[in-house]
């Protein structure tokens, strides 16, 4: 079953809003900064903190790619097709994540086998050099 325009529509104006607010996500970096304590415990507490933003603003910034690549593959007129198998992603599974890049099918075999992040982590490479 192919996506119809009203659909494309729909999944465009969504994947925006997720764009917007992982922009705007992505310019909070308070908790990144390296602060300086005279307490031992406050400083390994701050040091585990500033982890854990950094590790949100990777997890955030490869979504925020996959989000970015929906969008291009609704222009490019390739949204809604896995890209292992070629046929239909079913379209609860494109309300549900509409930055899906595999059908179902295809997304278990890629978790099982470790490639479940790839393709945007992909992207982040190709764009950055």
């Amino acid at each position: 079953m192919r996506t119809t325009p009203s659909h494309l529509r729909e999944y465009q104006q969504t994947l925006a809003r997720e764009e917007s607010e992982l922009l705007h996500l992505l310019w909070n970096r308070d908790g990144i900064a390296i602060e300086k304590s005279a307490d031992q415990m406050d400083e390994i507490q701050c040091a585990s903190e500033r982890d854990l933003a950094i590790r949100n603003v990777a997890r955030e910034s490869i979504l925020l790619a996959g989000v970015r690549a929906a969008l291009g593959r609704i222009q490019d007129g390739s949204f809604g097709t896995c890209i292992e198998c070629e046929r239909a992603i079913n379209p609860k599974r494109l309300a549900a994540v509409p930055w899906a890049t595999r059908c179902i099918a295809c997304q278990e075999v890629a978790d099982r086998d470790g490639r479940e992040t790839t393709e945007p982590a992909r992207d982040l490479l190709v764009h950055a050099a």
